[in-house]
């Protein structure tokens, strides 16, 4: 939908309420309700504002100290909220409802650096300085329960109820139970230009899965989020409650994010071309030479950029032998056990992400895929062999982070980090996790008091 078909149906009455938002660090989406009439009249033109603390809080919304961005001392000012227009579409399971995202802009019209989809535009930028193009694709995993979400809040999370008795690893039967449910999803994303390819049950007892029809970056993880919040609100107004955490109970199967990324040139895809035999490691069919510096980058990279793809204490409980989520460095042509797996043939040959869970926020995990692989062919690395086995037991791998807090040390340490985003956002980014970190030190648990309680 474009401005001027948003500024039609406001005028006829179609759209009476406009959204204006922008993805904060953690994906969520936070910004103002609008009358349309006030819409038209004052933020189509000059957009809006928001207290500066919005990328400063944490997810409990408190002000965090230690932020050379914004501050008590500082007095935490407005930021900009400059909408992007091509991102205008209508939420069909919101009655007379649009929605518009935001950048997030300084006074003087400079992005906020820091902000997320700032941090993806400067990766998108470097890939067109070499005209690239980039396409990538979501693959979201979520748990469906009965309850709704003021019922779970009431239960602390307990003892919820999964929407299927069972693991729906491609099952059609039990799935068909939440159809009422998924057929909004999959119908009012489409209409909300969130184009979904297919719903799945997925490994875990009321687990699903989403794919996207694959798009640019920036337009991916735009779906990404609005995808996120819509179908909380489409399960919500279900009476039932949707979680997107990477590892919601110790006993069961985590929920992965699966990103897929390829570069292009001119409507080609670069990746797919075959290398002749005898070039360096490369074998007939194994992909380009720029596929394989990409991907030897992503390899070299992603460890210390894991901050990025596991952004949350709980994320690093996801990575678990044997639980189709990766834990080692490893890539190869169709094996699940690796953290890289090269899919596709022709102009759909890729790469595969598998160490992102549900929690990443995409702008971040994109531009962290972006920049590990643009160093991969910038350093002319390769990828190596394909691996073959079971790398979730092979001590010859590299280990991904075991924790936030060494994904924070990771990153604070990583050059390529610092030179490819810069240092103000390193440098927030690591202190954001860190101070994630000191929350949960900080915390007692239930954990705690079932272990100490009686027997310490």
């Amino acid at each position: 939908m474009t401005l001027q078909t948003l500024k039609a149906k406001i005028r006829s009455g179609e759209i009476d309420t406009v959204v204006v938002a922008f993805p904060d660090v953690f994906g969520r989406l936070v910004g103002k309700r609008f009358t349309g009439r006030f819409f038209l009249e004052h933020v189509a033109g000059h957009g809006t504002h928001s207290c500066s603390y919005l990328l400063t809080a944490n997810i409990e919304m408190d002000p965090q100290d230690g932020f050379q961005l914004a501050n008590w001392e500082k007095g935490y000012g407005d930021f900009e909220m400059r909408p992007d227009f091509s991102t205008v579409r209508l939420l069909p399971w919101q009655p007379a409802e649009a929605l518009v995202l935001c950048d997030y802009l300084h006074h003087d019209g400079k992005l906020v650096e820091e902000a997320p989809r700032s941090v993806l535009r400067r990766q998108i930028a470097a890939l067109a300085r070499r005209q690239l193009d980039c396409y990538t694709a979501s693959e979201l995993e979520f748990f469906l329960f009965a309850e709704g979400y003021h019922e779970a809040f009431a239960a602390e999370y307990r003892n919820l109820t999964p929407s299927s008795d069972y693991r729906i690893d491609y099952h059609t039967l039990q799935p068909a139970r939440d159809e009422f449910t998924l057929r909004a999803v999959r119908n009012w994303m489409t209409e909300a230009r969130v184009p979904v390819e297919s719903s799945k049950g997925e490994w875990g007892r009321g687990q699903h899965e989403v794919n996207f029809v694959y798009a640019e970056p920036l337009p991916m993880a735009d779906m990404h989020v609005v995808f996120k919040q819509g179908i909380k609100e489409i399960a919500a107004q279900h009476v039932k409650s949707v979680t997107f955490m990477a590892k919601p109970w110790a006993a069961e199967v985590g929920s992965s994010c699966h990103i897929h990324i390829s570069l292009w040139r001119a409507g080609k895809n670069l990746f797919g071309e075959a290398v002749k035999r005898g070039t360096g490691n490369a074998e007939h069919g194994s992909g380009s030479k720029l596929f394989r510096r990409f991907l030897g980058g992503l390899m070299k990279y992603s460890p210390e950029l894991c901050l990025f793809f596991a952004p949350t204490i709980n994320s690093y409980k996801r990575f678990r032998s044997g639980s189709w989520a990766p834990t080692k460095m490893a890539w190869s042509h169709d094996n699940r056990t690796v953290g890289f797996r090269v899919v596709g043939r022709g102009d759909s040959f890729r790469i595969e992400n598998r160490m992102p869970g549900a929690d990443a926020n995409p702008y971040l995990a994109f531009a962290a895929m972006i920049a590990a692989g643009m160093a991969g062919i910038e350093e002319q690395l390769d990828c190596g062999s394909d691996y073959r086995g079971n790398a979730y037991v092979d001590p010859k791998l590299r280990a991904l982070p075991r924790s936030l807090r060494e994904a924070a040390d990771l990153l604070d340490r990583s050059k390529l980090a610092r030179r490819a985003f810069g240092n103000p956002v390193i440098d927030f980014y690591v202190h954001t996790a860190r101070l994630e970190v000191q929350a949960c030190n900080d915390a007692v648990t239930d954990w705690e008091r079932i272990r100490y309680f009686e027997r310490i």
